[in-house]
C-alpha cells in the first residue's frame, strides 16, 4: 500500500483532502498565534492587572485591619492605664482626706484638753481665791472678835454673846 493509496481511503473516510487539512491547520496555527499575540496578551495582561488590583486590595484591607487592631490594642491598654491611674488617684486622695481628717481630729482633740486644763487650772486658782478670801475673812473676824473680848472683860455668858451678836452682825455685812 502506497501513500496515495492511503490518502485516498482517508479522504473517502474523512471526505476532506489531506492538504486542504494540513492548510487548514496551518491557518489555524496562524490565528491561533495572532490572536495570541493581539488578544490573548492584552487579555491575560488585563486580568492580572485586575487580579494584582484585587490582591493589592486584600493587603491594603488586611493591613488596615491589622493597623485597626493595634489602635484597638493601644486604646484599650491606654485606658486600663488610664482608669488604673484615675483609681490610684482616688485612693491617693482617700488617703490624704483621712489622714488630713485625722490631724484635724487630733489639733481639736489636743485644743480640747488645753482648753480644759485651763479651765482648770482657772478653777483651781479661783477656788485657791475663795479659800484665801474666806481665811482673810475669817481672820478678821477672828481679829473683830477678839479686840472686842479684849476690850471688855467679860465673863462666859457675855462672852457668847458677844459671838452670837458678832455673828449676827456678820450675816447682815453680807446680805
Amino acid at each position: 500500500m502506497t501513500f496515495q493509496v492511503f490518502t485516498d481511503q482517508f479522504e473517502q473516510f474523512i471526505g476532506t483532502n489531506f492538504w486542504t487539512m494540513i492548510f487548514a491547520w496551518i491557518n489555524i496555527l496562524i490565528m491561533f498565534l495572532v490572536l495570541r499575540k493581539f488578544l490573548f496578551k492584552p487579555v491575560k495582561k488585563m486580568i492580572d492587572s485586575r487580579q494584582k488590583e484585587v490582591d493589592d486590595m486584600y493587603a491594603n484591607a488586611a493591613e488596615a485591619n491589622r493597623a485597626a487592631d493595634e489602635m484597638r490594642s493601644d486604646y484599650e491598654q491606654k485606658l486600663a492605664k488610664a482608669t488604673e491611674e484615675s483609681e490610684q488617684i482616688v485612693r491617693d486622695a482617700v488617703r490624704k482626706a483621712q489622714f488630713k481628717e485625722e490631724e484635724m481630729i487630733k489639733d481639736a482633740e489636743a485644743k480640747a484638753s488645753r482648753i480644759l486644763a485651763r479651765a482648770e487650772e482657772q478653777i483651781e486658782l479661783e477656788k485657791n481665791q475663795a479659800i484665801n478670801d474666806i481665811k482673810n475673812e475669817v481672820s478678821g473676824i477672828a481679829v473683830d472678835l477678839a479686840s472686842a473680848i479684849i476690850a471688855r472683860d467679860v465673863d462666859k455668858a457675855e462672852h457668847e454673846q458677844l459671838i452670837d451678836d458678832f455673828i449676827k452682825n456678820i450675816g447682815e455685812e453680807n446680805s
